[in-house]
């Protein structure tokens, strides 16, 4: 990697390589957005609910390989593994952080 996550992304990635729901919300602020799949979630509850269907159905877990600034974004890209036609898949994640918390998240 170019650089090292910051504590929030580590969290996250961490907590998502575990299939940890409570982790993975836990890092998100309470009004929080996600772009993924062409669908926006805002607020807790709805990343919550996004992040279950999503752990469900794919099982996804991810292999960090880069992360970078880019106006005043974390674009973290990986390997993306799980339940899914096309696996294992590069993804870029691209996160915005307020203070210690996600603010922001789109998947591309």
């Amino acid at each position: 990697m170019t650089a090292q996550l910051p504590q929030a992304l580590a969290q996250y990635f961490a907590a998502k390589n575990s299939y940890d729901i409570d982790g993975m919300v836990a890092q998100f602020d309470d009004d929080a957005s996600v772009r993924d799949e062409g669908q926006e979630y805002r607020g807790r509850a709805a990343i919550r609910a996004w992040i279950e269907h999503a752990t469900r159905k794919y099982r996804v877990t991810v292999e960090v390989k880069d992360v970078a600034r880019d106006g005043g974004r974390d674009i973290v890209s990986g390997v993306v593994s799980g339940d899914f036609p096309g696996s294992p898949a590069a993804l870029r994640y691209a996160f915005t952080l307020a203070g210690t918390t996600i603010t922001r998240l789109e998947i591309v």
